[in-house]
């Protein structure tokens, strides 16, 4: 049987939103498992008024553990501007599509030398990957059915802990207060993922569960900057609610970066935000951040993407490639340090999340 999904999202999110609020806030006063660590304990750090209940239920978006993988080449539901998060393990290389998240929003996968789970929330248009190695202990993570400012909420299997994607930290549960270790996953499309990468591996629609993938669940959502499931704080700048941006986040405070200041490809060195050197690449697919050290901040960078996995030179005569690599060079085997806290989004959730938020010019 079809799985109703549409169904759900429309109908009971739209009910949830007008209503949710109450009884989330009732299930979590009563039942210490909606609350997260199955031992009473239901106190949450966020305000538990902003944490709603989304409809399917907890698993109801089924998370996928270790899911099979095809070639590039086989690829053939993907289009070319169709979006993937990319992932590189040593030889291992994996696109995630969001094709495959919007359904499923997790993807936990073993490689040979990590265990992460790729957490990507469609109603903030949120993508990165969290460690899976809590305390020692390997779990997986799963999808609670609760939201909190339109962002996924996570759950772990090990403790039945609640955690906030964009919050960046476990809200509820044993765990409470913990800080998830990220992976940074590049967001760009399909077209150029698979020219970079032409050997890479896809998560393939072959998941085991009865999902549409042609078609994305949420109607207008992404491209109805007016359109919101639940509710959201008046924007600030006047930045258009949906629009893509890549942001870093620190502490308490995020910058964005939009894409027209890419167009035509750049790079250049940000040291304006949290007291720190930013190395900003990027062009009209995408845009990544680098934090320099003392070992890298006196190289000077140059733009050098031509399609190839190399995104950048420097005066050392050093290539390196989008996942900070050296590839070629004097440095070739080193790496530049990914901002671990950098992602891409849309606008609207990084003011409701930060609401100081720099937006760059």
């Amino acid at each position: 049987m079809k799985y109703l999904f549409s169904f759900l999202i429309f109908s009971s999110f739209i009910l949830f939103s007008c209503s949710s609020s109450n009884s989330v806030e009732n299930n979590i006063k009563n039942d210490g498992n909606s609350g997260g660590n199955g031992d009473g304990n239901s106190t949450w750090s966020i305000d538990k008024e902003k944490v709603f209940d989304g409809g399917p239920g907890k698993d109801g978006i089924p998370a996928l553990l270790n899911p099979n993988l095809i070639n590039a080449v086989n690829a053939s539901f993907l289009s070319n501007n169709d979006l993937v998060l990319g992932f590189k393990d040593g030889d291992q290389i994996i696109a995630f599509p969001h094709k495959i998240l919007d359904w499923h929003e997790i993807i936990n996968i073993d490689t040979d030398n990590n265990s992460i789970a790729v957490i990507y929330c469609p109603l903030t248009g949120t993508g990165m990957g969290w460690n899976r190695v809590i305390n020692n202990n390997k779990t997986s993570f799963g999808v609670s059915g609760l939201l909190y400012k339109s962002n996924i909420i996570p759950y772990d299997r090990a403790t039945d802990s609640n955690w906030s994607q964009l919050k960046l930290e476990c809200v509820n549960g044993v765990l409470k207060g913990a800080k998830p270790g990220v992976t940074v996953l590049p967001e760009m499309t399909w077209g150029v993922w698979k020219k970079i990468y032409p050997q890479s591996k896809v998560v393939s629609t072959n998941t085991g569960f009865p999902r549409d993938y042609a078609n994305y669940p949420y109607g207008g959502y992404k491209t109805n900057h007016n359109y919101f499931i639940f509710p959201v704080n008046p924007l600030i700048n006047n930045i258009p609610a949906k629009e893509r941006v890549h942001a870093i986040i620190s502490g308490t405070n995020a910058k964005v970066y939009r894409f027209n200041e890419f167009a035509d490809g750049k790079v250049f060195v940000d040291n304006s935000f949290n007291n720190k050197t930013y190395l900003i690449v990027g062009n009209q697919n995408f845009i990544l951040t680098f934090q320099l050290d003392k070992n890298t901040e006196n190289l000077n960078f140059i733009y050098d993407f031509n399609g190839s996995e190399i995104i950048l030179s420097d005066n050392e005569g050093n290539k390196w490639n989008i996942f900070g690599e050296a590839v070629s060079g004097p440095r070739k085997g080193s790496f530049l340090q990914f901002s671990k806290t950098s992602m891409m989004a849309y606008y609207f959730s990084l003011e409701s999340f930060y609401p100081n938020v720099i937006v760059s010019n």
